[in-house]
């Protein structure tokens, strides 16, 4: 199974839980009186939109280089990954909103025990589709399937104070405004996960470099292949999950430019194949100094 349907067919599993889950946790929750579980609910729904942007935007980001597009289509996924952290960020901020709101007003309802359902429902089945889609995306190397992993994560982990807030309202009558709060740390949790989406795909798209410690890796890998003298002047820089590098590559300078030439192929190929997300090494020759 290729990368790209590997990536439609677990997004669009995420897709038909999350329906299935916004539907079961809002008649759920209008049903007990219960914002924790409403917002709760919206934050699935958010899940589908990201899940569709996705289906959408495959199409474009896996299209090879063109004329107009030499370095291939990538980041079209890292603007992907922004319209995802922006709806994550967009839906949390009005269940804050609306949890803060009715706290203040003091609406406090006695909850039924059954409106647990919907978070421990939503606990069970987001936990197991953030795990498969996520390791989907560590596998394609894909940034966007990761979010998306993310965004579904979220919704396990927010189902928690959910639970917990649902539970003690149906206890006892004076924890109901538990109900609020579990809708405002829902909240909270999101607008956190969506903006370290937002800012990691930002620079994405400012073409930020891998870190020190991973050039010095870089390093450590190319001087120890034969014929190779020294490496200075590595620069990289991330386009969506993948990577580009140039480097200067210090050979013997009595070498024929056919084997100078087979050096610097066995650097590129053997970088690649050291980190799966290189996707093209450009090297310039040096003679020894």
């Amino acid at each position: 199974m290729d990368k790209n349907t590997r990536i439609k067919n677990v997004t669009l599993l995420g897709l038909i839980c999350n329906i299935a889950l916004s539907i079961i946790k809002l008649v759920i929750g209008v049903a007990g009186n219960s914002q924790a579980v409403v917002a709760d609910a919206m934050h699935s729904f958010s899940d589908t939109s990201t899940d569709l942007v996705i289906l959408f935007g495959i199409k474009y980001w896996t299209a090879p280089p063109d004329e107009s597009h030499p370095y291939g289509h990538q980041k079209i996924e890292s603007f992907i990954t922004i319209i995802i952290g922006l709806i994550l960020i967009f839906v949390a901020v009005g269940i804050g909103y609306n949890g803060i709101d009715s706290l203040l007003e003091g609406n406090r309802q006695k909850l039924n025990w059954l409106v647990a359902i919907g978070p421990l429902l939503s606990i069970l089945v987001k936990e197991l589709v953030f795990r498969k889609t996520y390791k989907v995306g560590i596998e394609t190397h894909s940034s966007s399937v990761k979010a998306n992993a993310w965004h579904h994560r979220t919704d396990a982990l927010s189902s928690i104070p959910v639970l917990i807030a649902v539970v003690a309202s149906s206890i006892h009558p004076g924890l109901a405004f538990l109900d609020q709060i579990g809708a405002i740390v829902v909240s909270a949790f999101v607008i956190k996960i969506g903006l370290q989406i937002l800012f990691t795909s930002i620079n994405e798209l400012l073409d930020t470099g891998i870190s020190n410690d991973e050039i010095a890796m870089l390093e450590k890998t190319i001087i120890q292949i034969k014929n190779v003298k020294g490496v200075h002047k590595i620069r990289t820089r991330k386009l969506a999950s993948y990577i580009y590098i140039d480097l200067h590559l210090e050979v013997n300078g009595n070498l024929s430019v056919s084997r100078g030439h087979d050096i610097s192929e066995e650097v590129k190929n053997t970088l690649m194949e050291y980190k799966p997300k290189i996707i093209d090494v450009m090297v310039h020759l040096e003679p020894e100094e």
